[in-house]
């Protein structure tokens, strides 16, 4: 019988090298594909970009390790641009929401329109796949009860990544297989240490999905311009210092406001985009951080979710507002349009334009926009 046909998303690192690996062990015909989907030349991302130009830049080496992991296990690897795809898909998004003074995550739409669409299709169409694979930590699970094909957790809590494969479809999730849904962390880099795979000891990637670190404001300000504006104590409603543009703050933050002279450390309380007023708060009072319920936006299921709740304008499960959040106890309760009003007790910093996503037990249901949060 013809072995089937796995082409794994290698992105350089230890977890999708492992992926292979595990794949390749278990019989599937295995080959890799990385992406190339960020250009900082053709998108003038000059500002805040770190990279040493005397050494080869983070892109590169990233392909020159997902290279020699292709080549240790014998595989053959396929390298591909999304560049474009990229720019219109997510980061346009990722822009436009800034400008709102939202706070979007890209790697949710990364995994919606490039891992899981562009990468997919080519893989299928072009490639012969009868399967991608992700080094994500998360898994697949059938249940023939339901008929449906079920996103689940992974055993490693603290790098479960269910949270952001939210927004994939039944049949995006029926294609994929995630081979490292068993494993702990140090697990994974024990297998690439004994097989003498050269990424067993790189650290993990961080910063922008597909675009890695940046000094964040300086970044932004090769795409928005400066809007600068006033800083204003909440409470006494006090001019305390200014500041170069609201879409640079975040709801809670703390670091990088500059306000000398305070008689504790202040963090950002709320944002008025139009008027260019951020509103801080003295970090012994964190009220103006708790809420109650908050409005979903473009939910998706991804499974049927009649299925697995006996009324679905009306149901009780857990949620996660941000990555790595523990899960709270949430009523979802379905508006006329399908969106549906989230309510939960004195939870903290619940940001708009931030996701919300939906378990029940081990299975990720879905998610969906924070469109608005009320107190």
């Amino acid at each position: 019988m013809k072995k089937e046909k796995v082409i794994v998303g290698l992105s350089g690192g230890v977890d999708s090298s492992v992926a292979a690996l595990l794949l390749q062990r278990e019989g599937y015909e295995v080959e890799g594909f990385f992406m190339r989907n960020w250009d900082s030349a053709a998108n003038n991302d000059f500002l805040g970009n770190n990279d040493d130009p005397n050494e080869a830049c983070t892109q590169e080496q990233d392909y020159q390790d997902a290279l020699k992991v292709a080549n240790k296990l014998g595989i053959k690897l396929h390298r591909v641009d999304f560049i474009q795809e990229y720019w219109d898909n997510v980061f346009q998004y990722f822009l436009d929401e800034y400008e709102k003074g939202r706070t979007p995550n890209p790697d949710i739409l990364c995994n919606k329109y490039i891992k899981f669409d562009a990468f997919a299709k080519y893989a299928f169409e072009k490639l012969g796949a009868d399967y991608i694979a992700m080094g994500h930590y998360a898994g697949t699970r059938y249940n023939p009860e339901t008929k449906q094909v079920e996103l689940i957790r992974a055993a490693d809590d603290n790098k479960d990544q269910t949270y952001f494969l939210c927004q994939l479809t039944q049949d995006q999730i029926s294609r994929t297989l995630f081979p490292l849904q068993p494993f702990k962390k140090p697990e994974v880099r024990e297998l690439a240490k004994e097989n003498d795979l050269i990424t067993a000891e790189k650290k993990d990637s961080t910063g922008i999905c597909f675009i890695g670190e940046r000094n964040f404001t300086e970044f932004l300000q090769n795409y928005i311009p400066n809007q600068p504006g006033d800083i204003v104590n909440i409470k006494t409603n006090e001019v305390i210092g200014k500041h170069i543009g609201v879409m640079y703050y975040t709801i809670g933050q703390r670091k990088g406001l500059n306000l000398g002279g305070q008689p504790e450390p202040m963090y950002v309380a709320k944002k008025d985009v139009k008027n260019k007023i951020i509103y801080v708060a003295p970090a012994s009072d964190q009220s103006y951080l708790l809420s109650n319920s908050a409005l979903i936006t473009g939910i998706n299921w991804n499974i049927e979710l009649d299925k697995y709740v006996d009324d679905i304008n009306e149901f009780n499960c857990t949620a996660k507002f941000r990555y790595r959040q523990k899960d709270e106890n949430v009523k979802m309760i379905r508006q006329e349009n399908g969106d549906y009003l989230v309510k939960y007790d004195n939870v903290k910093s619940v940001t708009e334009g931030q996701e919300a996503v939906f378990y029940l037990d081990d299975i990720c249901l879905g998610g969906g926009v924070i469109e608005n949060v009320y107190k």
